[in-house]
């Protein structure tokens, strides 16, 4: 077993009463066909539409591992509304013998919730703890991560990151420059040498060509395993930017006709 590997795969553990919305999820309506999705390397991505529920599954599989909903560590215990689905108590996490030291879930959406509670930890003196008890380092140069601009807190939370850790990620790239991008992509070359891995939903189609990883497609009919040149994600941006002046002239005068 790959010593980077903490969650080897994920099934639905019970039925989803069909009076919730979750049963209807392209996702969820593809994983109780298939039976499992499976964790093969360091990093495993999941793309696809606006919709089919890849933040829902993340969100899910954060939470199943001891993780806050709205982020941080396992530690981190604060909320400011109960927006997480009930999903985490329908799937079970397929676990391997690795203990994961480490970890972080990463959620786009309310990491300024995160930033705030990193910083009630530092005025409450309860930063006497190493990085990832409390995230002590909630300040660069004297300033709190909130005087950072959104880009460059992510990756300083990034940067924190310990080996033999479990890191989860919900869009890490909406805050990102394509320079930041390939920075994070750097941190987590780096993570991935020291036994750490990585479940991530995501739309860049920069990112998904780390090496070392698997992307998986979400669709309304399928979950498919592909190479990330074959993703639509990947095929779409590379169709625009070679010839943009085609696709914006398609893309407008479809417009025009509405």
């Amino acid at each position: 077993m790959n010593r980077n590997i903490y969650i080897s795969a994920i099934k639905l553990k019970k039925e989803i009463p069909k009076g919730n919305y979750l049963y209807y999820l392209p996702v969820i309506k593809n994983l109780r066909k298939q039976g499992e999705l499976t964790f093969d390397k360091p990093i495993t991505f999941l793309v696809g539409e606006n919709g089919i529920g890849k933040s829902t599954l993340i969100e899910a599989i954060a939470v199943n591992s001891g993780f806050n909903p709205e982020g941080g560590t396992k530690n981190y215990n604060f909320h400011t509304k109960n927006s997480h689905s009930v999903l985490y108590n329908y799937i079970t996490l397929v676990k391997t013998w690795n203990f994961a030291k480490n970890g972080y879930f990463l959620r786009a959406e309310s990491f300024y919730n995160t930033i705030s509670y990193m910083d009630y930890l530092k005025e409450e003196r309860l930063t006497d703890n190493d990085y990832f008890q409390h995230l002590s380092n909630t300040e660069i140069n004297g300033f709190s991560m909130h005087n950072m601009s959104h880009g460059e807190s992510f990756l300083n939370a990034v940067s924190g990151f310990q080996p033999n850790g479990l890191y989860i990620l919900d869009e890490p790239e909406a805050a990102l420059s394509p320079t930041g991008i390939m920075k994070l992509m750097s941190y987590m070359n780096e993570l991935v040498k020291k036994n750490c891995q990585f479940i991530i939903s995501t739309h860049s189609p920069m990112l998904i060509a780390m090496p070392n990883s698997d992307v998986y497609q979400l669709s309304k009919d399928k979950i498919d395993k592909v190479p990330f040149q074959e993703t639509g994600h990947y095929t779409l941006t590379r169709r625009f930017l070679e010839n943009p002046e085609k696709m914006l002239k398609y893309l407008l005068s479809e417009g025009d006709s509405e």
